[in-house]
């Protein structure tokens, strides 16, 4: 194979709301951390282990405006996109880096009973939730890709 591959696909839990910046042009961007975790008995002391990895993603203009909408801390979500390092200068004159993946395409993956729990909450604060298998406009498949 000649070419390369930049591809991540992740399934976790969001932990924290979408942060969203908006542009004086129209668009914007949504921000938002996922865990995922990993899980494993460690064979000598028989403990259960769970690592927890941190990703930083990253959704632009219509995908950011529907999960800053639907989504929030705790939801499971399932992303897939690029890897993209951002490399800048803090205030104290040291280089830093950030490691994001830019999403083009999600599916939310909360159960039923979850969003219906969410409807029955929102139901006397305003709208309800959508559907759990609202997605990215872009792609509109009913399953994960495995």
């Amino acid at each position: 194979m000649s070419g390369s591959l930049n591809k991540v696909m992740l399934i976790g839990n969001l932990g924290d709301d979408v942060k969203m910046h908006h542009f004086e042009d129209g668009g914007c961007i949504g921000r938002f951390p996922i865990a995922t975790n990993e899980n494993y008995t460690n064979k000598q002391t028989g403990e259960k282990v769970i690592n927890t990895e941190w990703h930083n993603a990253v959704v632009r203009n219509k995908a950011a405006e529907i999960c800053n909408k639907y989504l929030k801390k705790g939801d499971k979500v399932y992303v897939e996109g690029k890897l993209k390092t951002r490399k800048w200068q803090g205030e104290d004159g040291i280089q830093r880096y950030s490691t994001e993946v830019h999403v083009n395409e999600f599916n939310f993956l909360n159960n039923k009973s979850d969003n219906d729990n969410v409807m029955k909450q929102q139901a006397s604060e305003g709208p309800a939730a959508p559907p759990s298998n609202v997605e990215n406009t872009q792609n509109q498949v009913d399953d994960l890709p495995f």
